[in-house]
């Protein structure tokens, strides 16, 4: 992914988080297992947006199938990041997302995240909704951070 480093504007949905003193670590910087959170609260606005209402189906939720993430560089506590969220791929119960964080504009990490909806009674996968692949597709882009083998 360093040979396609993403910018905060390749990304439609885009938030931020303030640095706590508590996420750093030993040496000083922010710890990686916070950088997770950084990416939750990029796709938690993208799922529960207010002014559209949730984007599960009632009786569903959704779930990480996969999650890559690459470190690019360290974070510096105290400051705040930015987040990018874009829509790589929709499938039919699952959406494949890509997110960058930020920190004074350059990109600090990149991850690649495939979710599926769930049904919550029957813990299987479920379809999405049209509503749903309507608002995925508005925040769809080109697959810019796709590695080949």
């Amino acid at each position: 992914m360093k040979d396609d480093v993403p910018r905060l504007e390749d990304f439609p949905a885009r938030t931020s988080d303030k640095l706590r003193y508590a996420d750093t670590d030993r040496q000083g910087h922010v710890n990686n297992a916070v950088f997770a959170t950084f990416l939750e609260t990029g796709r938690v606005e993208l799922f529960f947006d207010a002014g559209k209402g949730r984007l599960a189906r009632e009786g569903a939720a959704f779930v990480i199938a996969s999650l890559q993430l690459d470190f690019l560089s360290e974070i510096n506590w105290p400051g705040s990041v930015d987040i990018g969220t874009r829509v790589v791929k929709v499938g039919r119960s699952s959406l494949t997302l890509e997110q960058g964080i930020f920190q004074d504009g350059a990109c600090v990490a990149a991850a690649r995240t495939v979710i599926v909806q769930m049904d919550e009674a029957s813990r299987r996968s479920t379809p999405l909704s049209e509503v749903a692949v309507e608002r995925l597709n508005a925040l769809k882009t080109e697959n810019r951070l796709a590695k080949t083998s």
